[in-house]
């Protein structure tokens, strides 16, 4: 390539780096600013602009439980369908159901209808005469239990869009883990209670024949529990309730399509209108049809939000949840069930809240440090090696606008690490310089003219800079691949910031270093 188009091209590079990396700079881009122009700016990480980092734990062997729950619910609803005798169905353990049939003589019945409507579940042993017990395959287990964490994933990324955070980091650690990173949050109580919140909305029926006195002194009846809600009392503090509740859910949220804040005309507080779908709906009439009179309680995580008493037949697939919330509490109820609820619990393993004015803080230290070095970087440059030092130095400065411009278009995020990264790169750049004009200064004292001392400087400091580069960059891609939130992003930095440090100090400076010496005489060279 001629001298004449290497100056092009770094022209264009040049040009095109400060267009791309202004937005970032001027922490925006103001409103008479073309459309065709690059607006995009790097995005700033948590420890930059405050906010909050969570690092959650799904359970996801509840997961495995509640697929075993479901179980007994299905194998139930398929024995009533097919007429077949049995005494019951229960869970024994946390991935075994026990099936137990109405006489001997009706389990070779049960065991055929479930080996054909249930063949992905595995018979494992005989109980005794009075029926067996079913399991579910290890392969299966497996299965829910990936699909444990990537629903919560979906479920959390999908509260937070609808909480209204910018750029959230939500990614999958390890086996069983979900990394939050919510930069710029303000609110960290709240948004971690609807992170957290499982969600699972039950319907439960109240065992009004049942003593609830009895059962408050440990005396519960079979198949029943009980759960507490809050009510007011009339002094206006909020007072636990209990609830004698049969322990079988009768419809869950799983058919919700819409859940939204309303306000009761009556005593102007909100509540949530939920809306079930078409299956959802029917269950629902059938459910309010088959219990007028009965109490039925609305259960939210295990918790009673009302319960009440079923006057008619409702159609249309349509509820409330109301209890006593503020407009702010309705709000986040509406978007967790919106959102779905989370297949299993999530435990908080690590929690970081960082303020806003301690990310201002490190932003400002960042820069103050990385001007302080690259200006001495500067000095010492000019000072020692005169007319090639100038260059050198330009080469540096342009290594950072050409890093920002391409964090930017990347969409990468800059964390503290990452400006320690700017900053280890400006010295990187430099030594790069100092080994390119160290060798030029020794091919100069052995006596060869200033352009062949340039040719052979740049020729032999090449390959020293691309092995001392190339094993940092292996380093950094290790980091990148192994490392989590910050270490990433100092890894990107590194990485990206040594490419243009090689790119700006053996092809940008000779250029500029031959388009000062071109059609001059030079008898002696300023380094």
């Amino acid at each position: 390539m001629s001298l004449r188009w290497r100056f092009i091209l770094v022209m264009v590079v040049i040009l095109v780096s400060i267009q791309g990396s202004l937005p970032t700079f001027m922490g925006g881009v103001p409103s008479w600013w073309p459309s065709w122009l690059s607006h995009v700016k790097v995005n700033q990480g948590l420890d930059l602009q405050g906010g909050l980092y969570l690092l959650l734990e799904v359970e996801v062997e509840k997961a495995v439980e509640q697929t075993a729950e479901n179980l007994v619910d299905d194998l139930r609803a398929q024995l009533k369908q097919e007429k077949l005798r049995f005494r019951g169905v229960e869970r024994t353990g946390r991935d075994r159901v026990l099936l137990k049939p109405a006489e001997e003589g009706d389990t070779a019945a049960l065991r055929k209808m479930f080996k054909e409507r249930f063949s992905n579940h595995e018979v494992i042993e005989e109980t005794d005469k009075s029926g067996f017990t079913v399991r579910l395959s290890d392969q299966e287990q497996n299965e829910i239990r990936r699909m444990a964490v990537e629903q919560s994933i979906q479920t959390i990324r999908s509260r937070v869009d609808q909480f209204g955070v910018a750029e959230p980091i939500i990614q999958k650690q390890g086996t069983n883990r979900v990394l939050v990173q919510l930069p710029g949050l303000k609110d960290v109580e709240r948004a971690k209670a609807l992170i957290g919140r499982t969600a699972r909305l039950e319907f439960k029926m109240v065992d009004r024949k049942g003593d609830l006195e009895k059962a408050l002194a440990g005396r519960i009846p079979p198949g029943d529990e009980v759960l507490y809600g809050e009510e007011r009392s009339v002094s206006g503090k909020m007072v636990k309730q209990p609830y004698l509740l049969k322990k079988r859910t009768v419809l869950t949220g799983d058919r919700l399509t819409d859940a939204r804040v309303n306000f009761s005309s009556q005593t102007n507080e909100p509540y949530v209108g939920i809306n079930f779908d078409r299956v959802g709906g029917r269950k629902f009439a059938e459910l309010t049809s088959e219990n007028v009179g009965e109490l039925m309680a609305i259960v939210l995580d295990n918790k009673v939000y009302s319960a009440p008493v079923i006057r008619e037949k409702i159609e249309g697939g349509r509820a409330q949840i109301s209890g006593s919330f503020t407009l702010e509490e309705a709000n986040d109820l509406a978007i967790a069930l919106r959102s779905g609820a989370l297949p299993a619990p999530v435990n908080v393993l690590e929690e970081r809240t960082v303020g806003p004015s301690l990310g201002s803080d490190s932003i400002h230290q960042g820069l103050l440090s990385m001007a302080l070095g690259s200006g001495l970087v500067v000095l010492f440059m000019v000072v020692y090696y005169k007319g090639f030092g100038i260059i050198a130095s330009l080469a540096v400065m342009l290594n950072i606008v050409i890093l920002v411009a391409g964090l930017a278009w990347l969409g990468a995020t800059l964390t503290l690490p990452g400006i320690a990264g700017v900053v280890l790169l400006v010295g990187m750049a430099v030594d790069a310089n100092v080994l390119i004009n160290e060798r030029i200064r020794e091919e100069v004292r052995l006596g060869k003219s200033p352009l062949a001392a340039i040719d052979h400087g740049y020729e032999k400091a090449f390959v020293t800079i691309l092995d001392s580069n190339l094993t940092t960059v292996i380093t950094s891609v290790i980091l990148y691949q192994f490392g989590t939130g910050p270490v990433r992003g100092f890894a990107v930095t590194l990485t990206l910031g040594l490419l243009v440090s090689m790119f700006t100090a053996i092809f940008v400076t000779r250029v500029a270093v031959n388009m000062a010496l071109r059609n001059r005489r030079v008898t002696r060279l300023s380094i």
